[in-house]
């Protein structure tokens, strides 16, 4: 969850490094830092502000060099404070940058104590800085590759060593790690987005590659000690999606895409086809008698709403599991059931352990629902589909969640299909539907001022529950998680029929009532909930479709949704909630775009 930013060049890359983290820095922003050597010494600068605090101390004190490596944290072991801010040094002669988590840290720890290494972090970093220095003989790239095979967890590394100021020095093992390659010059980051600056050819590392970089090349061997080859490739990285524009914060602008993301995330779709999830999706569907879906937070609310939609669309039994339980428990493994990821990185660590995992019990029919075309998780499975979000900055996730909705709604649409239970006129209407969702989305986004109206009542407010029935309980989640993300409300989300089972418990007039209420079969139920609120003295905050014929009044505030949208309902209906979450946080006072304790695409366990 941390960036990394390294680069060896003819030119001073200190605001190469820089401009990186400020690129990264929605990924991790405890403390940051950045170190060069120069002059037969290691120098470094750190702070545990935000990069704009450590650009304002480099350009205050001269900092430049032509090899370094830098960092933006999101802290495991160790408070946030400048000690255990990266780079972490040994000795003054070797410097390392690291993200992910180091399992056996402790036993290393003691053993180097034993040697006589001293200890100036609680990090697990420090043990990899100075287990590179004990092995270090005057030959930093063969002390990497002994140091990496000692490590147990996840990591991306980068390395450098003031005896030799002429290159960088990478390993990475669970945690993204590329190559950029400029002329005279190359760099590593955990993100090409963080080079887009400098270079557009990229090479994607493997779990297990150590790997050697100068200005005028590189090496690369795998986790055997064994030379290997790895493809350079064109990527664009948009650089002009990290730019503001009119929008106060990431995640506003990123709401107000989301019309453009699903246009783009249904570009060529012509009609229902396997091949929309790549060649081999036919007979890999016609295998099939049950899926798995596997994801984490948001992701994993898009495969709760996704259920609703196989089951019902499809008959096709659906297991949903949280990624980062589903490997630590006894499950059946089913060869013949789908596993599906979901992951808007797609370099999640729970949900791609979970997805090996998956594979290791013999499931091996496997789909990436995912926003990367490059990442891990379209590289390890069979079939994918790409959500072509474009880059998301906000740590709360927004378009990516609605991308995702609209690719699994399209999953639903295909394996009905297979299963002769869509006919063509449903698909016709369907796609349609999905033709409109942009058009759609734009209406709701213009209840937006009603919204702030109602996000300044939210602000007051230090907890809030949010119902929903069937498909939209989802929804409530999601709603549910978005405010406890950026505005710190405490907020719980309930299927509305439990109510009555232990929640109505804390219903009183200081806690808001968040309901999602569309014209669905389960609207007169839904009714019957909201009254069992009102008769608590609770205050409903309703999102209703027009046609409900619910009408504001005593402790009842409602905003009408523009239109009934049936199975695609959710897609519209969790719009409203990210614009409240988004409202209520800017009313309190928040950063939005960087909550406090978390950081985005989480590449940790």
């Amino acid at each position: 969850m941390c960036g990394i930013v390294g680069a060896v060049a003819a030119r001073n890359i200190v605001p190469i490094l820089v401009e990186g983290l400020r690129r990264l820095e929605y990924r991790g922003y405890d403390s940051c830092g950045v170190a060069v050597v120069r002059d037969g010494q290691l120098l470094r600068a750190r702070s545990v502000q935000r990069v704009q605090d450590l650009d304002a101390q480099v350009r205050e004190t001269g900092l430049c060099g032509l090899v370094g490596i830098s960092h933006t944290r999101w802290a495991t072991h160790g408070a946030p404070v400048t000690a255990n801010a990266h780079p972490i040094f040994s000795c003054n002669e070797i410097g390392v940058v690291h993200n992910g988590i180091i399992e056996n840290f402790e036993p290393l720890r003691d053993r180097l104590k034993a040697k006589g290494y001293g200890f100036d972090s609680q990090t697990d970093t420090e043990v990899i800085a100075h287990l590179v220095h004990s092995y270090y003989a005057g030959d930093l790239f063969a002390a990497v590759r002994r140091a990496v095979a000692e490590l147990h967890g996840a990591y991306a590394i980068a390395v450098f060593c003031k005896s030799e100021p002429a290159h960088i020095c990478g390993a990475r093992f669970g945690s993204p790690l590329v190559l950029g390659i400029g002329e005279d010059e190359n760099f590593l980051a955990s993100d090409a987005m963080a080079l887009a600056q400098v270079t557009d050819r990229i090479v994607y590392l493997e779990d297990g590659d150590v790997i050697d970089v100068r200005r005028d090349g590189w090496q690369v061997v795998d986790r055997d000690g064994k030379p290997v080859a790895r493809e350079a490739r064109t990527v664009k990285a948009h650089t002009a999606a990290v730019e503001l524009g009119p929008y106060r914060h990431f995640m506003q602008k990123e709401i107000f895409e989301q019309p453009r993301a699903i246009a783009d995330t249904l570009e060529g779709v012509e009609s229902v086809t396997p091949m929309l999830f790549g060649a081999g999706a036919a007979e890999v569907f016609g295998r099939i008698d049950s899926l798995l879906i596997l994801a984490c937070g948001t992701s994993y609310y898009s495969g709760l709403t996704a259920k609703y939609w196989l089951e019902a669309a499809a008959k096709l039994p659906t297991q949903v599991e949280i990624a980062s339980e589903y490997r630590y428990r006894e499950s059946v493994p089913n060869p013949n059931s789908l596993v599906v990821v979901i992951s808007q990185s797609g370099e999640t660590a729970d949900t791609l352990a979970a997805l090996k995992h998956a594979q290791a019990l013999g499931m091996n029919e496997t789909l990436a629902i995912c926003n990367v075309a490059t990442s891990a998780m379209v590289r390890l499975t069979k079939l994918k589909y790409l959500t072509r979000a474009g880059v998301e900055i906000g740590v709360a996730s927004t378009k990516a969640f609605t991308t995702q909705l609209t690719a699994l709604f399209l999953l639903s649409l295909t394996l009905a299909k297979l299963r002769g239970l869509l006919p063509a006129d449903a698909e016709a209407a369907a796609l349609r539907n999905l033709r409109h969702l942009p058009s759609a989305l734009q209406s709701v986004l213009a209840l937006e001022p009603q919204i702030i109206a109602w996000s300044e009542q939210f602000a007051r407010k230090e907890h809030a529950l949010f119902l929903g029935r069937g498909r939209h309980f989802p929804i409530a989640l999601e709603g549910a998680l978005k405010l406890k993300e950026i505005s710190y409300i405490h907020a719980e989300a309930y299927p509305a029929g439990e109510l009555k089972h232990g929640p109505l418990a804390l219903v009183t007039d200081e806690m808001p009532v968040v309901t999602v209420a569309p014209n669905d079969a389960l609207l007169e139920k839904l009714k019957s909930n909201m009254q069992e609120v009102r008769a608590r003295g609770g205050e409903l905050y309703v999102f209703a479709d027009a046609d409900t014929h619910i009408a504001p009044g005593d402790g009842i505030h409602v905003i009408r949704m523009p239109e009934h949208y049936g199975a695609l309902s959710p897609i519209l209906h969790v719009v409203p909630l990210q614009l409240l979450a988004y409202h209520a946080a800017l009313a309190r006072g928040n950063d939005v775009d960087k909550p406090r304790n978390l950081a985005k695409s989480v590449t940790v366990e």
